[in-house]
């Protein structure tokens, strides 16, 4: 049993859920530094070990793996912190939003022995776990490109006030999904072009930031992608559009995997064409809180897929070096919404001095 400490109890909600519901994991304690969150969970999940003291957790000899949940600033120090007590981690996406302590982080973890594992739910979704298989299994043939969108209608989001601050940023809290499908499939990105804008409710809310994007992706053998992400306006009903959306093509086939309708396409090098529909038990599983704001059954996926890498002695992907490498993509998208101008990713990697070479497998 893989036991792990929890530490953030907002997005840890659903970690809790996960590894109390796993036969692969132990859930030993939480921590948060706000006391009445502690209490609430307690009383949600009937799990009372918890702790606003983050130390106390690390120094527990019980607990094998601390996950992450804390806000995006934090993680560096964390995950620093979690390896030198000898603990492997779990960090939810985006890894860290300052590459300065990449480096350090990617050092530290090989000097320690202790894995870090990046919470990239959404690759442990049903549809997307169906599409890589398939993948891997050759139904499509060779890859040709890739598309891949988060479009949602989170108005909602501009009530509140801390979405409304210069930090807050749709690229990172929400095209950061599709980005990292593009990364599963076409590791080697080299360059990205792109443009953003803030839509009219946008601007008439106040955002500092966009919300509507379009990015294209060059990588090393030539081959092209691109991901877009609307957020704040209406979207097509389901059985026309998807909130998420993943498309392969290949040399012989193709292949979509829609997130949120749990559904599932595949034309493959025979023509023909499958199409899978998961039913309310699966939603069921995945979203087991109110709405869909919270995704225990991908975490639950992801910590029991963790669990079997460590007992077996293999790498959990994403790791940390791809986690490095996908915050140095993001930096570069940013960096093109601004210029204009297409960014290199080698070249946002100098600029903290980290070699390409270290973040290669």
């Amino acid at each position: 049993m893989l036991k792990i400490g929890i530490l953030g109890l907002g997005e840890g909600r659903s970690t809790m859920s996960a590894a109390l519901h796993s036969s692969k994991c132990e859930l030993t304690m939480v921590c948060d530094r706000n006391l009445d969150m502690c209490k609430k969970r307690a009383e949600e999940f009937n799990f009372h070990s918890y702790t606003t003291e983050y130390d106390e957790m690390l120094n527990n000899p019980e607990i094998d793996l601390i996950a992450i949940y804390t806000p995006d600033h934090l993680h560096a120090t964390h995950v620093k912190q979690a390896l030198s007590a000898g603990k492997h981690v779990i960090c939810t996406k985006p890894f860290i939003d300052d590459l300065s302590d990449a480096v350090e982080l990617i050092q530290l973890s090989e000097s320690t022995g202790k894995k870090v594992f990046i919470g990239q739910s959404s690759r442990f979704f049903e549809p997307a776990k169906r599409q890589r298989k398939d993948f891997e299994e050759g139904l499509i043939g060779d890859l040709i490109t890739i598309e891949a969108q988060y479009h949602a209608d989170h108005r909602w989001f501009l009530e509140k006030p801390w979405a409304l601050e210069q930090a807050f940023k749709w690229l990172y809290g929400g095209l950061s999904h599709p980005v990292d499908f593009i990364r599963w499939y076409l590791p080697n990105v080299e360059e990205v072009m792109g443009y953003g804008m803030i839509s009219a409710n946008g601007q008439k809310a106040g955002l500092k930031n966009e919300d509507t994007m379009h990015f294209i992706f060059k990588a090393t053998d030539g081959r092209i992608a691109r991901v877009s992400g609307c957020y704040t306006g209406p979207t097509q009903p389901a059985q026309r559009d998807s909130g998420m959306s993943t498309i392969l093509r290949g040399t012989g086939g193709a292949s979509q995997a829609d997130y949120h309708e749990l559904r599932y396409a595949v034309t493959d090098k025979t023509g023909e064409e499958k199409i899978v529909v998961w039913g309310d038990s699966t939603l069921k599983y995945y979203f087991r809180f109110e709405g869909q704001s919270h995704h225990a059954g991908e975490y639950q996926n992801y910590l029991e897929y963790v669990a079997d890498c460590l007992e077996n002695g293999k790498t959990a992907y994403p790791d940390v070096k791809e986690g490095v490498g996908t915050v140095a993509l993001l930096q570069a998208m940013d960096r093109t919404l601004k210029t204009g101008m297409p960014v290199k990713i080698n070249d946002i990697l100098a600029e903290f001095n980290i070699s390409p070479d270290i973040l290669k497998a």
